[in-house]
């Protein structure tokens, strides 16, 4: 097929990201180690970026950085490599690639930040707990006054693998399947001890006089 020029003798953005596509394509069947090392090479690249630039929120850093994104862009590369028949032209392949790239990196980094890093509830966070579990508290002092006797529910009605339970996935957004490794449990054993431990919290402060019980009849 003749490649096609505009006027003024440049070929269309658009033609050059379909060539560009194909030539990654056919390399990746026709030569497949030596295209799977460029890929691996450039998916590296884009990895070591992409940790870099979200490693601070994370606090870290040193050589765990470097491991990160190596393991981020194998197994990008595996990904692309597994899902390359559903590459549909609508980028450049390698924008493509770059976002499984981009989602192996947002996956690993809060793992790996979890994993080092001990579950602990702050002083201030329990004033954070009623908005989380979608309750309204109004003014402040009414604020405080539920924040107490949510900390009082959390520390007298639940069980000690609900209190751990409940503070990590729901106060401190601790990815549920390191919580789950870090247990020595599945994903759904977990759900079902937070599941409990809430409905013990809102029981509580139902009985206190926290919550209407009309309005919890209704949710």
């Amino acid at each position: 097929m003749p490649d096609q020029v505009t006027a003024g003798g440049r070929v269309p953005a658009q033609a050059t990201r379909a060539d560009d596509s194909r030539e990654w394509l056919a390399a990746l069947d026709g030569e497949p180690e030596q295209a799977v090392a460029r890929l691996h090479a450039l998916l590296l690249r884009a990895a070591r970026a992409e940790v870099n630039r979200r490693a601070p929120r994370w606090g870290i850093t040193g050589p765990e950085l470097d491991d990160l994104a190596c393991q981020a862009a194998d197994d990008a590369c595996l990904a692309v490599l597994r899902k390359r028949g559903q590459f549909r032209g609508e980028s450049r392949f390698t924008t493509w690639a770059y976002a499984f790239v981009v989602l192996e990196v947002s996956s690993k980094l809060p793992r790996h930040a979890w994993r080092e890093r001990e579950v602990a509830l702050a002083d201030d966070d329990w004033s954070r707990l009623p908005d989380r579990l979608g309750i309204d508290p109004g003014a402040s002092a009414e604020a405080r006054e539920l924040a107490e006797a949510l900390q009082a529910a959390v520390e007298g009605e639940l069980t000690e693998r609900q209190r751990v339970a409940f503070h990590a996935l729901v106060t401190e957004g601790v990815p549920v399947d390191v919580l789950a490794g870090r247990l020595g449990t599945t994903r759904g054993a977990l759900y079902k001890t937070v599941f409990d431990a809430r409905r013990k919290i809102r029981d509580s402060l139902v009985a206190t006089g926290h919550l209407d019980p009309r309005r919890e009849e209704r949710r």
